[in-house]
């Protein structure tokens, strides 16, 4: 297939973790690619760039961008939790698909929407049970509740107005280019920290015991892409994960012996109000293999050493 027969896509938050790297494989695919963000990034980014605040900007303005770059595909990754108020969280994630939304309506013919949402929206189940499409959302975390709403406005779309749209559940993402604040990137800043300085890395650590769906960054986005193409019947909203529990705690000593930083460990209390160490969330991700033809086939351990690679500037070897 040449390039000016595949789709051209759109992605929103195209500059953070996962959309960074929806946009680098699509792009190697040969697609039109369009970023919109509210900043532009300091590194280039595939393709070309507009400028648009999606949660004050009028609708008019993305339905206009949308049209002059002849777009057959939204892909939405963007939203927000970390450092945002509970206010801000709302625009960023409901108040934004909002917009989408109202733009996608006003088009003469809406591209498809392909939303990131996730596992964070179903909050917590028993030990040992699956989370599948139709289990029923009890989000404890605000932004876990304030990414339902915008899922169910994407649902309402696609059953009342036809909406060509998914909302593709996604797990714990792992991978290059780990959120600094996130648990593990903060980690592996630390080792790559003591790395470079030649030092034992001191860590503290919780007893993290929970178990949490945890996905390779690159098995995430071939879901994206398998998600591009309209697929009648399909569900309209999908799983993404490695439909296996693991504990925080497995990842972050998965990373320290990726890294081969010599470490010393202090062992910490969990804080209050933190929960039972028995916390569990898995997911049911068969629905997606039969709907997309996709499943994950990366190891936990790969996407870990693609993380610590890219946190020590390329130096460590990814492992299968």
């Amino acid at each position: 297939m040449s390039s000016s027969d595949l789709p051209r896509i759109a992605v929103l938050g195209g500059t953070g973790f996962i959309g960074r790297t929806i946009l680098g494989v699509l792009d190697e695919r040969g697609h039109h690619l369009l970023t919109i963000a509210r900043k532009q990034p300091a590194e280039p980014l595939p393709g070309e760039f507009a400028r648009l605040d999606l949660t004050h900007d009028a609708p008019a303005e993305l339905a206009a961008l949308l049209a002059e770059h002849r777009i057959d595909v939204v892909i939405n990754a963007a939203g927000g939790m970390w450092g945002l108020t509970d206010e801000q969280m709302v625009g960023a994630n409901v108040g934004m698909v909002g917009k989408v939304l109202e733009a996608l309506r006003s088009m003469p013919a809406a591209p498809r929407l392909v939303h990131l949402g996730t596992v964070h929206e179903y909050g917590l189940c028993p030990i040992g049970v699956s989370l599948g499409e139709d289990s029923e959302p009890k989000p404890s975390m605000v932004y876990g509740q304030l990414k339902l709403r915008a899922t169910e406005l994407i649902k309402d779309a696609v059953r009342a107005e036809g909406l060509d749209a998914v909302v593709l559940r996604l797990g714990n993402v792992v991978g290059a280019g780990q959120p600094g604040h996130s648990l593990l990137g903060v980690m592996a800043g630390k080792l790559a920290a003591a790395q470079a300085a030649g030092t034992t890395a001191e860590l503290a650590l919780q007893p993290l015991t929970a178990q949490r769906d945890f996905v390779d960054l690159l098995d995430t986005v071939d879901a994206v892409v398998a998600a591009i193409p309209h697929t009648p019947g399909s569900p309209a909203v999908l799983n993404v994960g490695l439909g296996k529990a693991s504990s925080a705690r497995e990842l972050v000593e998965m990373l320290i012996e990726v890294s081969g930083v010599p470490v010393e460990i202090t062992e910490v209390p969990a804080p209050d109000g933190s929960g039972p160490e028995t916390e569990w969330q898995q997911l049911d991700i068969s629905a997606a293999g039969k709907a997309l033809g996709w499943q994950p086939e990366r190891s936990l351990r790969s996407a870990v050493a693609s993380l610590w690679s890219a946190a020590a500037g390329g130096g460590a070897e990814s492992a299968r």
